[in-house]
């Protein structure tokens, strides 16, 4: 329809200069702005056997532009291959499988993509600012495997496939780490939760991991001696969910009824559903770090929930094991319950390639979800830094359609190349936007 009137559409092959992926585009220049290319690239440079071969570092910057482009699988690097006059030579799917092959043959060159990942959050921490307080979020999901890979096993649900361990920055929204188990792999697994741990504070600039203040948020599966040692140990301040034990739960039911206060509200407004209340000193934490404290909240169930066995009286419990020194328990309960953000951030990497592990072989698979952390990174920090409004927080689905998967023409002029965009497109300016920005960002040093 045009102009409210029945046309018939003529298709021809005969477009030149022609690109779909104009957005993605803007991701491939954001790892190149802030060295994430040429990091990879100086770590990986033992892979390049032929001086005219593909760049082993461009081939993972290509499959990290890929999954955040929503790409599921190596061959579907075509999407960007087919789009040369954008992204320039792409490697071809054997090649790109065969330096997966290679770091994965290597744990070494696993440890080099995650250097370099570290090396790249530097720069994009220099230029957009540090936080001033990092919460690491721990949590595990499940992962389907439809057929027999190395490591897949039964889960705890019944299924078959993966329990990969994931952490995030809270306040930055970065991946800070990933930890491929199997299937069966236990949720309160101590060793597995030291391990992400290792990785995600390695990934901290060395001239802020002695000053900033951290946090580590897990739920219930968090609540070991281990993972709370390592906190402690590390100086690190923990948050994690805590069993109701029959102790606890009397503790709960004996408090009077002035011990309770509002819960509150992200916006620090009272919670219209919800009292918080401490009973550190009606439960022995002897066993615990010296100064851990013991939250618990009661709320009412949104209509339809089903009570267990736990709820009394109609209220649902829940308990924090913190040691945080701050005097509001409210505001400990609350920043504890901001932890539902790990949901948004596991959900969002699903849909970025963690959705599934294309290889047989584990350590192909291993090497698979450093490249999606990288993929996550990418949009984080390109949202961050070149776009604003609510595109600077949509989700991977909305901003593809908006942004990434545009199509544009491209012409070049004396050596120069410019992407035409539809005018009538909506968000055609916040893209020509962002390039702008992009281009007034100093290029990483070195």
């Amino acid at each position: 329809m045009r102009d409210g009137r029945s046309v018939t559409v003529e298709v021809t092959a005969d477009g030149a200069g022609l690109v779909s992926r104009a957005g993605s585009g803007l991701v491939a220049a954001v790892a190149d702005k802030l060295g994430l290319t040429r990091a990879l690239s100086l770590r990986l440079a033992e892979l390049k056997q032929r001086r005219r071969g593909h760049d082993p570092g461009r081939v993972i910057r290509d499959l990290a532009v890929m999954l955040a482009d929503g790409g599921e699988c190596v061959s579907d690097l075509g999407a960007i291959r087919d789009q040369q006059a954008l992204f320039g030579p792409v490697a071809s799917d054997s090649t790109a499988f065969r330096v997966i092959d290679r770091i994965a043959s290597e744990p070494a060159l696993l440890e080099a993509l995650r250097a370099a990942q570290a090396a790249a959050r530097e720069r994009f921490w220099k230029r957009h600012g540090a936080p001033a307080r990092l919460t690491i979020d721990v949590d595990a999901t499940l992962i389907c495997a439809h057929s027999e890979k190395e490591g897949a096993a039964g889960t705890y649900k019944g299924g078959f496939g993966f329990h990969p361990l994931l952490g995030y920055a809270d306040e930055t929204r970065e991946a800070l780490g990933g930890l491929l188990r199997p299937g069966n792999a236990g949720a309160n697994t101590a060793a597995d939760h030291q391990a992400l741990l290792d990785l995600a504070l390695a990934q901290i600039p060395d001239e802020h991991i002695e000053t900033i203040e951290i946090l580590v948020r897990a739920d219930s599966a968090g609540a070991t001696h281990g993972l709370v040692d390592y906190c402690r140990e590390h100086r690190l301040r923990f948050s994690v969910g805590y069993e109701l034990t029959e102790p606890v739960r009397t503790a709960i039911l004996d408090l009077p009824a002035a011990a309770w206060a509002p819960a509150s509200d992200q916006d620090d407004t009272v919670r219209a559903n919800g009292e918080v209340a401490e009973i550190t000193d009606r439960v022995d934490l002897s066993g615990w770090p010296e100064g851990s404290r013991l939250i618990v909240r009661r709320e009412r169930p949104h209509p339809g929930a089903q009570l267990s066995f736990t709820d009394h009286d109609g209220y649902r419990f829940q308990a924090i094991l913190t040691d945080q020194p701050d005097d509001s328990i409210a505001l400990i309960e609350r920043r504890h319950r901001q932890r539902a953000h790990i949901e948004d951030r596991i959900r969002d990497d699903k849909d970025t390639g963690l959705g599934k592990f294309p290889f047989r072989a584990f350590a192909h698979n291993q090497v698979w979800l450093q490249i999606v952390l990288l993929a996550h990174d990418l949009i984080v920090w390109t949202q961050a830094l070149v776009l604003d409004g609510e595109l600077q927080k949509a989700e991977p689905k909305r901003l593809r359609y908006r942004l990434l998967h545009v199509a544009a023409r491209l012409t070049f002029s004396a050596r120069r190349g410019k992407l035409h965009l539809q005018g009538t497109w909506p968000w055609a300016g916040e893209l020509v936007a962002a390039f702008r920005r992009l281009k007034a960002l100093p290029a990483a040093a070195g």
